[in-house]
C-alpha cells in the first residue's frame, strides 16, 4: 500500500503524469498543494500557505533539536521551513522519487543538508529504527483508505517518542454525507479514488491506536478558499500552464478545482487538523490554554 498526496488519479490527468512546471504555474513558490491558512481575507496564496507552514509549527510547538518526521511531505517545503525557521531536525518522507530528489536539491541551496532529510521511501521501514519528537501529515489522510486507518495510525504511535505531539491534517467528510443535486456526478470526478474518513471515525482510530486527541479545528474555509485561488491562478496562467499539458487536461483541472472549492464552499467535505499525544499517566507537556498559538 502506498499513500500518496493531492488529487485522484484520472486518465491523462494524473499527478504522476504532470512535470513540476504545471504545478509552478498555479501553485505558489513553495510548491504546496494542500490547505493554506488565511491570517486575513486578503491574503494571497504565498502569504497564505506560509501562514499554515507556522500555524501547524506553532500547534506543534517546535523547537530547536527537536526531531520532526513529515509524513507524505510533498515537495519538501515544511521539512525546510521547520528546519530553517524553527531549528528543528526535520525528516521528510515521500513515494515520489522526483519530489524527493527535487526536495534534496532546495534542502541543499538553502544550506541544510545538516539539518533536513527528504527520502524517496515508505514511512513504515522506520518503524523499530528511529522515533520522532514531532510527527506531522500535512494532507494524504484521504488517500490512506479507511480500512487501513488503523495500521497508519498504529505506525505512527510507535514513531513517536513519549511525551510527543503529532498533527494530522487531512480531508474528512460528514458521518452522514450530504447529498445535493448532481452531487454522485461530481463525486466521481472530485473525489474518485479517496475514502475521507468521518471525524468521527478520524477520533475512534487514533484513540483506539493509543493517542489522545488534544485539539481539533475545522478549515473548511480555508480549503474553499485555497482551490480557488487555484482555479484563478490556472485561468491567469493558462498560457504557461498549456506549455506543459494539453488543453484537455487542463480544462479537467480546472472542472476538479473548481468542484472541490463548491464542495467544500457546501460543507460536503471539510478538513480538520488534529493534535495528539500518546496516551499516558500524567499531562502533557502543553500549555494550559491556546494563547501561543495565536500569538
Amino acid at each position: 500500500m502506498r499513500h500518496t498526496s493531492g488529487p485522484a488519479h484520472r486518465p491523462d490527468a494524473s499527478p504522476s503524469a504532470l512535470p513540476r512546471a504545471f504545478y509552478e504555474a498555479f501553485l505558489d513558490p513553495s510548491l504546496a498543494f494542500t490547505c493554506a491558512y488565511y491570517p486575513r481575507e486578503e491574503a494571497d496564496l504565498a502569504e497564505a500557505q506560509t501562514a499554515k507552514f507556522d500555524f501547524i509549527a506553532r500547534k506543534l510547538r517546535l523547537q530547536p533539536y527537536q526531531t520532526l518526521l513529515d509524513i507524505d511531505c510533498g515537495w519538501g517545503a515544511f521539512v525546510i521551513h521547520a528546519s530553517k525557521r524553527y531549528g528543528v531536525t526535520a525528516h521528510g518522507i515521500t513515494s515520489s522519487a522526483e519530489r524527493a530528489e527535487y526536495a534534496q536539491e532546495w534542502i541543499r541551496r538553502e544550506g541544510l543538508e545538516d539539518q533536513a532529510l527528504v527520502e524517496h521511501r515508505d514511512y513504515r521501514e522506520l518503524v523499530g529504527e528511529l522515533q520522532f519528537d514531532r510527527i506531522s501529515a500535512i494532507g494524504g489522510l484521504e488517500h490512506v483508505g479507511l480500512r487501513h486507518l488503523a495500521g497508519y495510525f498504529n505506525s505512527l504511535h510507535r514513531l513517536l517518542k513519549d511525551q510527543g505531539l503529532f498533527l494530522c491534517h487531512g480531508i474528512t467528510r460528514p458521518r452522514q454525507g450530504m447529498s445535493t443535486e448532481g452531487s454522485n456526478w461530481r463525486d466521481d470526478r472530485a473525489f474518485s479514488g479517496i475514502e475521507p474518513p468521518s471525524p468521527a471515525t478520524l477520533v475512534t482510530q487514533l484513540e483506539d491506536n493509543g493517542f489522545e486527541i488534544q485539539d481539533m479545528e475545522n478549515l473548511r474555509r480555508h480549503y474553499a478558499k485555497t482551490c480557488a485561488q487555484w482555479v484563478e491562478r490556472l485561468q491567469e496562467n493558462r498560457q504557461a500552464c498549456l506549455h506543459h499539458v494539453d488543453e484537455s487536461v487542463y480544462r479537467a483541472w480546472l472542472l476538479y478545482l473548481g468542484m472541490r472549492s463548491v464542495y467544500f464552499e457546501e460543507g460536503a467535505v471539510s478538513l480538520h487538523q488534529l493534535l495528539a499525544t500518546k496516551r499516558q499517566a500524567g499531562f502533557p507537556l502543553l500549555p494550559l490554554t491556546r494563547e501561543d498559538i495565536y500569538a
